[in-house]
Order: structure tokens, then sequence, then C-alpha cells
């Protein structure tokens, strides 16, 4: 009997990394970056949140962007010591793009929230020693299409501040996200559209997302090895967008065809994001938290990447 085709794609994948050992052992000196974005924390102290990545040997964060003005920002002195004495670093900056401040927009009021958030979020970046910030080309909540004109509007848009992310040395990695939460750029190739409709050399990257892609995506791991000269960022969570173990997610071939494209490398973030199901997860950004329920996602799912790492690499 044949393999299913998804099951023959996941075997090419291991047969090119096995392959990959053999001829270049070198390429697997180093492991993968693996990181934590801690918007999913809620209103926690940004102390507590570097405590518990801390405790479980997470080494970088993927700062909330909350540059939203002076008076909620982080405070850069502050949060840097608090990061410092609990020996982490900033990867990058989640980018929030929400109907207030949308690059999507009708309204011109609104991409220009967007205009200044974005450049605010470059300043906070900069400050923090950030590589990347995510940015989304359109609203995430907003599923439905304002009109046609969608992409047109959000790419002059970023246009405006596309240079600014090169002069900072700061890669934007635009993030395909599915259809129920957002209404245009859904997949990698969207995204490569998008990238090359904006045509500047401060925008080149993507922030890939194992959940949407599950649903916008025929085969993750494929679609990591042929966009892999994109990827500067992935966030995880299992197939129930919960902590990585507790759901049917194929973390080895994943694992796999991460080693294939080099990601290993300074640059380059493993970001466990699990949200919960559900619709539009921004609500998680202000709510409450609960720390043995984020103890353990943190916990479970920084175990059991390196577990699955530690598997791939003994092959």
């Amino acid at each position: 009997m044949s393999l299913q085709s998804w099951q023959a794609k996941s075997e090419k994948i291991r047969t090119e990394f096995l392959k990959l050992k053999k001829e270049q052992p070198d390429k697997l000196n180093d492991r993968l970056n693996l990181s934590w974005s801690n918007w999913g924390f809620g209103m926690e102290s940004l102390s507590e949140s570097a405590g518990r990545l801390s405790r479980n040997q997470i080494r970088f964060i993927e700062l909330h962007g909350n540059a939203y003005g002076p008076d909620l920002a982080y405070k850069p002195v502050e949060a840097k010591k608090i990061l410092q004495d609990h020996g982490i670093e900033v990867a990058g900056i989640c980018g929030m793009f929400s109907p207030d401040n949308e690059l999507a927009s009708n309204r011109g009021v609104v991409r220009q929230r967007a205009l200044d958030y974005i450049r605010r979020t470059i300043d906070q970046a900069l400050a923090f020693g950030g590589k990347y910030i995510l940015v989304v080309p359109a609203a995430v909540g907003r599923p439905t299409p304002i009109d046609p004109m969608e992409f047109d509007r959000s790419v002059d848009t970023l246009k405006i501040v596309a240079d600014d992310f090169a002069k900072a040395g700061l890669r934007c990695a635009i993030e395909p996200i599915r259809s129920a939460e957002v209404s245009i750029v859904h997949t990698f190739s969207e995204a490569e559209r998008y990238i090359q409709a904006v045509g500047s050399p401060g925008v080149q990257h993507i922030n890939g997302d194992v959940y949407h892609m599950l649903v916008e995506e025929s085969h993750i791991p494929e679609t990591i090895v042929k966009h892999g000269s994109r990827l500067t960022n992935l966030h995880l969570a299992d197939t129930n967008r919960c902590a990585l173990g507790d759901g049917m997610l194929d973390v080895d071939t994943l694992i796999m065809a991460l080693y294939l494209i080099g990601y290993n490398n300074p640059d380059c973030f493993c970001t466990p994001e699990p949200l919960g199901p559900g619709g539009d997860p921004y609500p998680a950004m202000f709510g409450k938290p609960d720390p043995a329920l984020l103890d353990r996602l943190v916990s479970k799912s920084a175990d059991h990447w390196r577990e699955r790492e530690e598997w791939v690499r003994s092959l």
C-alpha cells in the first residue's frame, strides 16, 4: 500500500535530514534557539514571566509589542534589568495589530496609528536589542474583508516605514494568519507576494505560526523547507493550540525541516505561543493570568520540544 501524501512528504524530509547529518554533521553543531512569546501571559508582571522562563532554561523572549504609547510601554532601563537578572535576551517584538491600528484599514486615521505604532515599536526593539518585529498586514480579529483594496492599502502603508527597518538593522517579519482571524495574507506564498509588493530591503522575512499553518498550508515542514530563507521566527503550539505535546503535531519532522534550512543560527528562533483554541486571541493579552496554568504551558512545551530535538539529533 502506498503512503498517504503527507506521509510521503514527511518521509522525504526525513531522508534529506539523515543525508545532511551524514554528509555535513557540522550543520547540527548548534541547537535551535528556544524563545517564548509573553503576550499570552496577560497582565502578569515581566518579573514573574522572566522568572518562569528562567526556571525552564529558556534564554530568549519575544516581548509583547506594547508600545501603544509612552505610558503603556515597557520602561527599557527597568525591564532590561529584570531580563538581565534572569539571564534572558530579547529575540524580537511581537507587533500587535488590531482594528484600532491596522495597515489595511480604509480609514486614514487608523493607518496613521499603525505607522506611529510601528515607529514606536522599532524604537522599542532597538532599546532591547531585538532582532525582528512581527508585522501583520491586516487586523487580527477582523476576518471579514472591508473591500477588495485591503492588500494594496496595506502594502502602500507599510512602504512608508519599510526603509526604517533596514536603517535600524531590524528584520520586519510578515506573519501569515489563518483566514478565521484575518482578512488577507493567510499563507507563506501570500506573504511572499506581500513582501515582493512592498519591495524594500527592510521587509524581507516571515514570521510563521504552526497553528495557522495547520489550516492554511498543505504540509508544514515542506512549506518551511520551501520558504526557509525568509523564516526568522516560528510560533509554536500543538494542534489544539495548547502546550506542545498536548496534541498531534509532528514535532520531529518539523525539527528536521528547521535543521535542513539552517535555522539553528543566532538570527532565528522557535517561539511557543500556546493561546488555546478559539477565535480572536487578542483578549488574552489583557487577561488575568493563571500562574499554575502558565507554569504548565511553559514547562510542558519546553520539555517536549527539547526531548524531540534530542531524539531527532540522535537518529
